[in-house]
């Protein structure tokens, strides 16, 4: 019976998933009929503009929002069950802040210097840039995490890495002349729109490879439930599976950092609604749904922020925001203790 509830509720989101993804391409400041965006795609005849808006820029968008959702709300579940506190996330513990802080670096720090900088090498060096800080904070709180057993001390402690990292931003923001600070700026508000085909190339296969490692780490995930004492007494090598976890952390909470900006909430929300949705713990259902209900709730809130009857489209952060908020707060009300 059980079985049957989670196939139902697996084939509702993916249903879901494509309406909105086809919705995602069809609205916007620019309405475009269904049939325009059908023949854009099978290479009918259709309207050139309308051709162009829908491969070059909505399409690009559509799936930016898909595997933005995956990867944040993926991190999330493997950051609270790694840290066994059902409030980690990438956007708490700071390893957003420390992507934050390398694409900081990279495009105001560069300029400081008198570094120019092509668009190939901006397209590459922000996704490393991003990569690098966000290793950097996940290291220090692995390792924090090695001596500290206190989950909360930890979580207190990515919160201060993570201020540190905006500190060193700021200085950066204060330094940097008007230009570079606007386009950063922009940037920390949060996009899928800004991610051109080209930067596809690059977010598409290193996300993807982010999220197959972390389907290959369900196992261990379902093992560290119970605990590293007792994952260890059961064979599994508790250093390898932290830093597997930590590389897919990073190439995901990176990734999209570096090319969306930091997108609040979804990681730390997401994870909460699959298991409201399907009622389990065990990650063999829980990422797999976990990931697709991310994908759906990222487009939605596209969708919404595009706000298609008054032409105006808001940083995709204010809606995540807007609908993580009540969740969390529901979540801290209902659950005075960890909840996995």
């Amino acid at each position: 019976m059980k079985g049957q509830k989670n196939t139902i509720l697996f084939l509702s989101l993916t249903i879901l998933l494509a309406v909105l993804f086809v919705a995602d391409i069809v609205l916007g400041s620019v309405s475009i009929p269904l049939s325009e965006i059908w023949a854009a795609f099978t290479g009918g005849e259709c309207d050139p503009s309308s051709k162009y808006i829908a491969l070059k820029f909505r399409l690009p968008k559509a799936v930016t929002a898909v595997l933005a959702g995956m990867s944040l709300s993926c991190v999330g579940l493997q950051m609270q069950t790694l840290f066994r506190n059902p409030l980690a996330g990438p956007y708490v513990l700071g390893v957003s802040s420390g992507a934050s802080l390398g694409v900081s670096i990279f495009l105001l720090g560069l300029p400081l210097l008198g570094v120019e900088l092509g668009p190939e090498a901006r397209n590459f060096g922000v996704v490393g840039a991003a990569w690098l800080g966000a290793a950097l904070i996940m290291s220090i709180v692995m390792a924090v995490s090695a001596r500290i057993k206190d989950i909360m001390v930890i979580l207190i402690l990515g919160m201060m890495f993570g201020s540190a990292a905006t500190a060193i931003v700021e200085v950066l923001q204060y330094l940097s002349p008007e230009s570079a600070l606007k386009s950063y700026v922009v940037w920390t508000m949060g996009s899928l729109s800004s991610v051109s085909v080209a930067q596809l190339w690059v977010l598409v296969p290193v996300t993807v490879a982010g999220l197959i490692l972390s389907l290959l780490l369900i196992k261990p995930l379902n093992m560290l439930l119970l605990g590293d004492n007792y994952a260890s007494t059961m064979g599994l090598n508790i250093k390898l599976t932290h830093q597997l976890l930590s590389l897919a952390t990073v190439l995901l909470a990176g990734t999209v950092t570096a090319y969306c900006g930091p997108i609040g909430f979804i990681g730390l929300a997401i994870p909460h609604v699959a298991r409201m949705l399907f009622r389990e713990a065990d990650h063999r259902i829980l990422l797999p749904a976990t990931m697709l209900t991310g994908a759906v709730v990222m487009l939605a809130c596209d969708i919404i922020s595009q706000l298609p009857t008054t032409g105006y489209t808001l940083p995709i952060n204010t809606i995540t925001a807007l609908i993580g908020i009540p969740i969390i707060i529901a979540v801290i009300i209902r659950n005075r203790k960890p909840i996995i």
